[in-house]
């Protein structure tokens, strides 16, 4: 257990050194956290672009889900064996977009407590901010609020209102995307805004930076999915033989010959 709590403290501890490096580099905390964030979306990039074709894959897939749920409503074992079926078929996982959320949990909470350590590992407070956007990245929304009133606290909720949003957003670029996924997102929203208020800002900056860069790449990675289909359906038509049907003219007799 001590090793394992050692470890951590490891992690955490190069979190703050990667943070501090950047800190030293451009003389801002909020724009340090904003550069180790876009380090590591594109570190775990190869991780998340199957996480995009697994969501691409979904979406292809949703009228032929339709169609099973609707073709076998009164019998739930033999849709889910459909389904089970199409998914093999089609060589779709639907637990492979798990593994990115699974691998930023650990970075999130360490950025978590290294944020609320941070004042103590600087030894100051009054520099840990945005430039002038977010004055302190260490306190939550509803500290500010609770200490500095609605005026203070407005660019934070702005910064919250982008957390919650970048869950939906998403969910939005996906037109076949179906009811009960579209409630399970806005309820999820609604969720984050609640912890959202409780989390450093720095945090807050963290997964707005992160979320949206995520989304850029969802749809660069989803424009080229759709063009490689695109052209892979151009490529059979282009093999498919033609049929030509020939109408052979009728023979006319051949005139006879007087003799």
């Amino acid at each position: 257990m001590e090793e394992t709590l050692g470890a951590w403290e490891v992690f955490k501890d190069a979190i703050f050194w990667v943070i501090e490096w950047f800190h030293s580099w451009c003389g801002d905390w909020g724009l340090a956290i904003v550069f180790i964030t876009i380090v590591f979306r594109l570190l775990i990039f190869p991780i998340t672009s199957r996480q995009f074709k697994s969501s691409y894959k979904m979406q292809k897939l949703q009228p032929q889900l339709k169609e099973i749920k609707e073709k076998y409503k009164d019998d739930p074992q033999r849709q889910q064996q459909e389904t089970m079926n199409l998914y093999k078929e089609a060589k779709f996982n639907p637990l492979a977009g798990c593994l990115p959320m699974l691998l930023q949990m650990p970075i999130f909470i360490a950025l978590y407590q290294v944020l609320q350590e941070l004042p103590t590992r600087i030894g100051s407070t009054e520099s840990v901010s945005f430039y002038t956007l977010v004055p302190n990245l260490t306190v939550s929304p509803g500290t500010v609020f609770s200490e500095q009133g609605i005026l203070a606290v407005m660019p934070y909720v702005i910064m919250l209102l982008l957390f919650a949003a970048s869950l939906v957003i998403p969910m939005l670029l996906q037109p076949n995307s179906d009811r009960n996924t579209r409630v399970m997102m806005i309820i999820m929203s609604v969720m984050m805004l609640f912890f959202g208020w409780q989390v450093p800002a720095g945090v807050l900056l963290y997964w707005d930076v992160s979320s949206y860069l995520g989304v850029a790449q969802q749809q660069i990675s989803r424009m080229r999915m759709k063009r490689k289909d695109e052209l892979a359906e151009e490529a059979v038509v282009d093999v498919t033989p033609v049929k030509v049907s020939v109408d052979r003219a009728e023979r006319k007799a051949r005139p006879k010959k007087k003799r």
